[in-house]
């Protein structure tokens, strides 16, 4: 099935209708040119209400990351969306509930396959890491720390939530070495 197919079968989903608290609408961004991929973990609920990927404080910081303004961060010819649930799955006791996994096991093999032209993906947040990644280290901040190890083509990074306000001042080496080449690493995939 070709992406121009899948898409529209994607957005019509409603695999996790009764499950999830909001109506189903799923969130997401492609085109089978797409330099970028950002593989996330799922919409939040102000990005589950507007339908745009990463339109709240989480998407302000994360194009500030990547030094891309808006235009570019939602052109589906450039950047990919691709979160590992398209839907808000709820509220849990410490913040948004894990993403539903049966969304990726539908859709994630078969969206990706079609994104041939993909030179950057950003791996964002612990279960998009255990999606994408051979993950060597326990954690997301080592994970994080050891960013060189994937290669020129992936880099995983923290969710640029501001609840994670406190990981980031604890983690200057972030903001030092991992934001500048990320950029790098944007621009040069922009323009491949």
């Amino acid at each position: 099935m070709t992406l121009d197919a899948l898409l529209p079968s994607v957005r019509d989903c409603n695999l996790c209708e009764g499950t999830i608290p909001d109506p189903i609408r799923p969130v997401l961004q492609a085109h089978r040119s797409a330099r970028i991929l950002i593989a996330g973990q799922a919409p939040g609920r102000k990005v589950q209400a507007s339908g745009i990927p990463f339109d709240d404080a989480s998407g302000e910081r994360l194009r500030d990351w990547m030094g891309v303004d808006r235009d570019i961060f939602y052109d589906a010819q450039h950047v990919a969306i691709l979160p590992m649930a398209f839907c808000y799955p709820g509220t849990g006791k410490s913040g948004d509930l894990p993403p539903p996994p049966v969304c990726a096991e539908t859709w994630r093999a078969k969206l990706l396959a079609e994104l041939s032209d993909l030179r950057l993906t950003l791996v964002i947040g612990q279960y998009a890491m255990r999606w994408h990644l051979d993950m060597p280290y326990k954690t997301l901040t080592e994970t994080v720390r050891h960013w060189r190890d994937f290669g020129p083509s992936t880099m995983p990074l923290p969710h640029p939530s501001p609840r994670n306000n406190i990981w980031l001042s604890k983690n200057p080496w972030f903001g030092e070495a991992l934001i500048p080449a990320l950029r790098e690493r944007v621009q040069a995939a922009l323009s491949a």
